[in-house]
C-alpha cells in the first residue's frame, strides 16, 4: 500500500470510493469532477490524498492549505473528505492517510490541522481523537447554499 496524490486516472475509482462517505455522492458528474480535480492540481495549496493497493483507491482525504496571517503568518491545514474503503477499514490506512496530511501541514509551516466530520459520524469522531485531534477546542458553523 502506498500513500500518494491523486491523479486523473484515478478520478472513476475516487467518485466510487465517495459514495461510501455520504448518499449525496451517488451521482457525481465525472466530467464536472474533471473539471474540479484539474483545477486543484494547478496549485500547492490543494492535495488529494489517495491510497492505493494493488492498484485499488482505498482510501482518500483532501487537505487545503489556507493561508493566515495570524499566528506569525503561519498558514491552516485543513483536512475533509476522509474516507476508507469499508472493506480496507480497521487496518491502519485511514491512520496512515491523515499523517501524511498532516506531514504536508508541518512542511508548509501550518501552525495547525482542522479536520471537519459529520456530526452523526461519532465512531470517525473517536478515530480522530485517538489520533490527537480535539472535537472540543472550536465550534464550526455550516451554512448550506442553495443550488440555482
Amino acid at each position: 500500500m502506498i500513500i500518494r496524490e491523486l491523479i486523473p486516472d484515478d478520478l472513476t475509482q475516487l467518485i466510487d470510493l465517495y459514495k461510501q462517505l455520504d448518499s449525496n455522492n451517488i451521482n457525481i458528474d465525472i466530467n464536472n469532477a474533471k473539471k474540479i480535480i484539474e483545477k486543484s492540481m494547478k496549485t500547492e495549496m490543494i492535495k488529494y490524498l489517495v491510497a492505493e493497493d494493488n492498484g485499488k483507491i482505498i482510501a482518500s482525504c483532501y487537505l487545503v492549505i489556507i493561508p493566515n496571517i495570524t499566528n506569525n503568518c503561519r498558514s491552516i491545514g485543513f483536512i475533509e473528505n476522509v474516507i476508507t474503503d469499508e472493506n480496507y477499514r480497521g487496518k491502519g490506512i485511514g491512520k496512515n492517510i491523515i499523517r501524511k496530511a498532516i506531514e504536508l501541514s508541518r512542511n508548509e509551516n501550518c501552525y495547525k490541522v482542522i479536520l471537519q466530520s459529520g456530526m452523526k459520524r461519532e465512531s470517525a469522531h473517536t478515530f480522530y481523537e485517538k489520533l490527537g485531534f480535539d472535537g472540543e477546542s472550536k465550534k464550526a458553523f455550516d451554512l448550506r447554499l442553495e443550488e440555482n
